[in-house]
């Protein structure tokens, strides 16, 4: 079932990510709401909301520029709709924006260690020791 990702410019886009946000990490993985939802939210961030094929809101990311690069953050797949192209469609669409806004910007994450595997199949290669943020094992990952 294929998926679309796209850029929000839609107010109820950005509330249906952030709800998406808030069941993944919140709920799901417990990390506190004061740490999922940051000032980067409503100044420098730019969103991406994944539908599935009939329109569901499934997935969410954003990133933003820092004085490393640009750093992607809070790739959000709801567990029902995992392993279905979803992630593959934000990252996709997150990495043509960052590409033709900022070609030669250096591309980072902080991945989940659960997601690290998925990274490098799509051309990040994890940095440095592993580390811990919001109680969760992460990697950083960056692109190329």
């Amino acid at each position: 079932m294929p998926a679309t990702a796209y850029r929000i410019t839609d107010l109820r886009d950005l509330d249906a990510a952030f709800t998406i946000r808030e069941k993944v990490f919140v709920e799901g993985q417990g990390v506190p709401a004061t740490l999922e939802n940051d000032l980067h939210d409503r100044t420098d961030a730019r969103h991406y909301l994944a539908r599935t094929e009939d329109g569901t809101p499934a997935g969410a990311a954003r990133w933003r520029e820092t004085d490393n690069g640009v750093k992607l953050e809070r790739f959000a797949v709801l567990e029902g709709f995992r392993n279905q192209q979803i992630g593959a469609a934000l990252l996709h669409a997150v990495l043509a924006d960052v590409q033709a806004e900022l070609p030669d910007a250096e591309v980072y994450l902080n991945a989940q260690i659960n997601a690290v595997r998925f990274y490098e199949r799509h051309g990040f290669r994890k940095e440095g020791e592993m580390f811990e943020e919001a109680g969760i094992q992460h990697f950083k990952m960056v692109l190329g």
